[in-house]
C-alpha cells in the first residue's frame, strides 16, 4: 500500500496526484480503509463501512481516470451522513425505528457523485433523525472527537466531522437543521458549508424539519469545500423546494457586518477574544469591519424551537410500525403505534415529538406556532436589510469549545444554547461556512473553535472568497 500522509491531503492535492498518477484511486481507498480500521473502534465515526463497495468504487475511478473521464471528484473517498440515501445501502437515521431500513433509490446528490465516480466509505454517525447537538443522541452510541476523546465531536452531523479531522475520509456529506454541518465542523477544526435552502437537493435527505434541512460539505479546506458543493449544487425537478438554475454575480465592496449586541450572549471569554483576534486578520486583508443591527437575532432560538419540533412531529409521524421500521406486535392499532414508537425512538425524538406535537395543538397554535412563523419572517427581513450594506456578516459558530460528553445530557436546554450563533442562518435560508481560525486550551487540551460566515442568498462564492483569505493569513 502506498505511504500517503492523509493528515494533510485535501482533495485539491489528491485530484493532482491522482492524475499524475503517484498513486491510485484504490491506493488512496485501502490508506483510508485502513486508518479507519485502526482508529474509529475509539472514535465511532462510522456507523457502517462499505469495505468491498468501496474498493469496487475505487476500481471503477482509476478505470474512469485511464479512459479520461476525470472529474473533479473522481477516486476521491468520502463518507456520507445515515440519512443521505444511498440504494442498496442501510440508511438508519442513527434510529432503531430505521435499524434495518435499507434504502430504494439513491438521493440526487448521491446520484450526481456517482456520475462523478466517487468512492463511497460508509454511513457516518449522527444524532436520532438530526435531533441534538453533540451525537450523543445516536441510538448506536455516540461519536468522539478526535481531538480529545473525551468531548463531543458537535452534531448532528458529528460522525461527519469526525471522520474528516480523524482522517478517515477525505470528505464528508451533513445535513445542516440548525448548525448541524457549521457546529462540529467547529468542534472538530474542519470546514463546513450550510448552503443556501434549496441550492442543494433536498431529494433523498430524511426529512426532520423541512423547511430548515439543508445537505452541505464539510472538508478540511475552503477550495475543498467549494468542489464539493459545485458537485451537488443545482435545480432538481424531484424536490419541490428547490431553486432553479441561474448565473449570478454578485458586486463586493469588502464590507463584513458584525452583531456586537448578539456577541453578549453566554460566549467563553477566550472564544470571544479569539473571533476579535480573526476580525483584525480581516482588517490587515484590507476589509472593513461595521456594527450591524439585527433586532429581532434575539429571538432566534426560540423560534427555532417551536418550528422545528412541529415540523418533526409532522414528519416523523408517518414511523408507525405498520408501513416500515420497527414493530412492536400489540393486541390493537393503538398499542402497535405506541410501543413501536416508544422502542423505536431515543428520548430527545420523543421530546421533540411531544413539543411540536404541543405548540400544533388545537388553542396552542395561535399562541405559539404562528408567532413564531411571524417573528422568522422579521429575522429573514433583518438579513435582507443588513445585506444591502455589507457583503458577509461575521459571528463564532459556537458560544464554547467542544464540551465533554455526558456534560449536557441531562439539561436539554444547555444543549439548545450551542446553537445560539447557527439557527438564525436556517430561519432565514441564507448560506453560511465555518472555518477553523484559532484553538482554545481545556484540561491541557488545544480545542479547535470555528469563525462563522453569512452571506446573503445564494451568495456561497462571497463566503468561498471571503474563507479563502482567511486561509491565507493563518
Amino acid at each position: 500500500m502506498k505511504n500517503i500522509d492523509l493528515e494533510t491531503l485535501t482533495i485539491v492535492e489528491a485530484r493532482r496526484a491522482l492524475d499524475a498518477r503517484e498513486y491510485s484511486a484504490v491506493d488512496l481507498t485501502d490508506a483510508y480503509l485502513a486508518e479507519i480500521e485502526k482508529r474509529d473502534q475509539s472514535l465511532h465515526a462510522y456507523l457502517e463501512v462499505w469495505t468491498e463497495g468501496a474498493k469496487a468504487d475505487a476500481l471503477r475511478a482509476d478505470a474512469m481516470i485511464a479512459s479520461g473521464d476525470i472529474h473533479p471528484l473522481t477516486g476521491i473517498p468520502i463518507a456520507v451522513k445515515d440519512n443521505i440515501l444511498i440504494d442498496g445501502c442501510v440508511a438508519s437515521s442513527a434510529s432503531k425505528i430505521l435499524e434495518h431500513y435499507t434504502a430504494v433509490y439513491d438521493a440526487t446528490v448521491i446520484a450526481k457523485l456517482k456520475e462523478q465516480g466517487v468512492v463511497f466509505l460508509g454511513r457516518t454517525n449522527m444524532d436520532e433523525f438530526a435531533l441534538g447537538g453533540s451525537t450523543e443522541n445516536s441510538a448506536y452510541g455516540p461519536t468522539h472527537n478526535p481531538h480529545d476523546e473525551s468531548r463531543v465531536p458537535g452534531g448532528t452531523s458529528g460522525g461527519s466531522a469526525a471522520a474528516v479531522a480523524g482522517n478517515l475520509a477525505l470528505a464528508a456529506l451533513g445535513s445542516d437543521t440548525g448548525g448541524s454541518i457549521r457546529q462540529p465542523a467547529a468542534f472538530c477544526g474542519v470546514v463546513g458549508l450550510k448552503p443556501t435552502y434549496g441550492n442543494v437537493s433536498r431529494y433523498g435527505l430524511m426529512a426532520a424539519a423541512s423547511s430548515l434541512d439543508q445537505i452541505g460539505p464539510i472538508t478540511k479546506s475552503i477550495a475543498d469545500a467549494r468542489i464539493v458543493y459545485d458537485a451537488i449544487k443545482g435545480y432538481d425537478s424531484h424536490d419541490s423546494t428547490s431553486l432553479p438554475d441561474v448565473s449570478n454575480t454578485f458586486a463586493t465592496t469588502k464590507r463584513i457586518g458584525v452583531p456586537r449586541s448578539f456577541l453578549e450572549k453566554g460566549i467563553d471569554t477566550d472564544v470571544l477574544a479569539s473571533f476579535e483576534k480573526t476580525i483584525q486578520d480581516l482588517v490587515s486583508a484590507g476589509y472593513e469591519i461595521v456594527d450591524v443591527e439585527l433586532p429581532n437575532l434575539q429571538y432566534s432560538l426560540a423560534v427555532y424551537y417551536i418550528i422545528n419540533p412541529a415540523e418533526v412531529s409532522t414528519n416523523l409521524a408517518r414511523y408507525d410500525g405498520v408501513r416500515y421500521g420497527t414493530r412492536v406486535d400489540a393486541p390493537s392499532i393503538g398499542e402497535i403505534y405506541e410501543q413501536s414508537r416508544a422502542q423505536g425512538f431515543g428520548p430527545e425524538t420523543r421530546r421533540r415529538i411531544l413539543t411540536g406535537t404541543f405548540v400544533l395543538s388545537a388553542g396552542y397554535s395561535d399562541a405559539h406556532y404562528r408567532k413564531a412563523r411571524a417573528l422568522r419572517e422579521l429575522i429573514r427581513k433583518d438579513f435582507v436589510d443588513a445585506f444591502k450594506d455589507v457583503d458577509a456578516i461575521a459571528l463564532p459558530t459556537t458560544p464554547t469549545p467542544a464540551f465533554t460528553l455526558g456534560s449536557h445530557t441531562t439539561d436539554p436546554v444547555a444543549m439548545y444554547l450551542e446553537d445560539i450563533f447557527t439557527v438564525p442562518v436556517n430561519l432565514a435560508g441564507v448560506p453560511a461556512i465555518s472555518i477553523p481560525t484559532d484553538t482554545v486550551e481545556r484540561d491541557g487540551k488545544q480545542l479547535p473553535i470555528g469563525f462563522q460566515l453569512i452571506a446573503a442568498h445564494r451568495n456561497e462564492n462571497i463566503l468561498f472568497d471571503i474563507g479563502s483569505t482567511l486561509e491565507k493569513s493563518k
